[in-house]
């Protein structure tokens, strides 16, 4: 009990905090493939059955540890829709290229059908794209850019998902900035326009 090189016994939040920081460094360091609960436990100094009361397996362990490798994006304000939309593309194009994106893609392939575990990725979840989105769009209306009617969940995440896939379904390292462009230009902007338009 003296022993002064015993680690202290951590509880609750302040345990669960060193296991998901060791769980985002192993993450960060060997990716998905070489992620296991043995070595994130050793990392954190506790056991696998600590981690198994708070994450059920290793995916959702790993969805919890990318969460926090990722900080919330702030959306672009560049005073025009078309360059706030492109450069919005053009971040998470970067991303989903970098080696985080790459874990990433791990993630998203290892949940297979898993939605309620993808939901929980901030990249991945529709109410954190639309919500992103729908700032740069109320923006947009509120310049005249754009009508109220734009202000819709399904025209603000259409660029987000045809950029994921091109990753997902495609396979592509990086996508080209010609195909970001088009993502903009010939599906995204004549979307929101659409939805001002009369009788629409």
């Amino acid at each position: 009990m003296s022993d002064s090189t015993k680690r202290p016994r951590r509880r609750g939040a302040a345990l669960e905090e060193a296991i998901l920081r060791a769980a985002a460094d192993e993450l960060a360091e060997s990716g998905y493939a070489g992620f296991t609960m043995d070595r994130v436990a050793a990392r954190a100094g506790t056991n696998k059955n600590a981690l198994y009361r708070r994450w059920p397996n290793r995916l959702a362990l790993g969805v919890a540890a990318y969460r926090l490798l990722t900080a919330t994006v702030q959306p672009p304000d560049t005073g025009d829709l078309r360059e706030d939309a492109l450069e919005m593309l053009r971040r998470a194009n970067r991303h989903w290229s970098s080696p985080l994106g790459m874990i990433l893609r791990e993630l998203m392939a290892a949940a297979g059908g898993a939605s309620e575990l993808l939901t929980r990725l901030p990249d991945q979840s529709t109410d954190t794209t639309a919500a992103t989105w729908l700032t740069m769009l109320g923006r947009a209306v509120a310049r005249g850019e754009a009508a109220p009617e734009a202000l819709h969940p399904r025209v603000a995440t259409v660029a987000m998902v045809l950029l994921r896939n091109e990753f997902v379904v495609r396979g592509v390292p990086s996508a080209p900035d010609d195909v970001l462009v088009e993502i903009v230009d010939e599906v995204f902007l004549p979307l929101v326009r659409g939805r001002g338009a009369a009788g629409s």
